[in-house]
């Protein structure tokens, strides 16, 4: 089953409805993702086959609402991209890709579907399942062949624009040798909240473990390696949610580069990725010692 050919032409009028007085320039190729520069931001997306390609901004008081969106003209070896003049870090953003609906050849492409960029330094909301979110309309008679137009920005996470700008201050490298290695394997979430030395208001989070008390346990054992359990943000499935019940492990990764944002305190916007890098920052020389 086809999309019906209107879809392009209902994109291009919501575009001129939404987009803000400013012009999107040429921008690069790369780093793919979202990339701060001095005076904006960066896009940048991969797709073989995709005929176009946009970035959508949004409301960071009601993430549900669209802001802008800017086609990214531009595209270089499978690349789309496109500088966006004057945005700061802190905005809210996903991308849509447009091209052919052919399963048969395996492409599903949808632009009505927000796609959370695969290199988002960090992410924002949770899917709800109760949402639009698949290609098809569950229970359709064509089951997945079918082609969803309704759109599900509402439901999807959205990335978040971040600078990669930290004060690591002396923090540096640690230097062990493999013979001298001994790494431990823990859970965040798991580890923190059974430590009787984290303070309550810091278990299960990235704070509670770069807590004094939390270093000072592993270094007595004798840790030099700590090796966290996913902590890359993941999706609770829909059949956990169902249930009320979420992904404790955080198998089911919905961006790699994104720490998990359920770990973080901060209520600010993408705030959990300064307390990450606190962590790390607390669990290295010269602290580890």
């Amino acid at each position: 089953m086809s999309p019906p050919d209107a879809h392009s032409d209902q994109l291009a009028e919501r575009e001129v409805e939404t987009a803000p007085a400013v012009r999107i320039q040429p921008g690069h190729p790369f780093p793919l993702g979202a990339n701060v520069e001095e005076d904006g931001v960066n896009f940048a997306v991969f797709s073989q086959h995709g005929t176009r390609a946009y970035v959508c901004l949004y409301d960071r008081r009601d993430p549900s609402r669209e802001i802008a969106r800017h086609e990214l003209w531009e595209r270089t070896a499978h690349v789309f991209h496109g500088f966006v003049p004057g945005l700061k870090p802190g905005a809210l953003y996903g991308f849509r890709v447009d091209g052919p609906f052919e399963p048969s050849r395996g492409h599903r492409f949808n632009v009505n579907k927000l796609l959370i960029d695969p290199y988002a330094r960090a992410i924002n909301g949770e899917v709800d399942w109760k949402g639009p979110v698949f290609g098809y309309p569950l229970g359709h008679e064509d089951k997945d062949l079918a082609f969803d137009e309704r759109d599900d920005a509402a439901a999807v996470p959205k990335a978040v624009v971040l600078s990669d700008a930290y004060d690591w201050g002396d923090d540096r490298r640690p230097d062990v040798a493999w013979s001298d290695t001994i790494i431990y394997e823990l859970h965040v979430r798991g580890f923190t909240m059974r430590h009787p030395g984290v303070p309550e208001h810091l278990r299960g989070t990235y704070a509670g473990l770069g807590h004094p008390a939390a270093i000072e346990h592993l270094r007595k054992l004798g840790v030099t390696t700590v090796e966290l359990l996913p902590v890359h943000e993941a999706v609770d499935d829909a059949f956990l949610s169902d249930k009320g019940l979420r992904n404790y492990w955080g198998y089911s990764t919905i961006g790699f580069f994104a720490p998990e944002q359920r770990y973080g305190r901060s209520r600010q916007t993408g705030g959990h990725v300064a307390e990450f890098k606190q962590m790390v920052k607390a669990c290295t020389p010269p602290a580890w010692r």
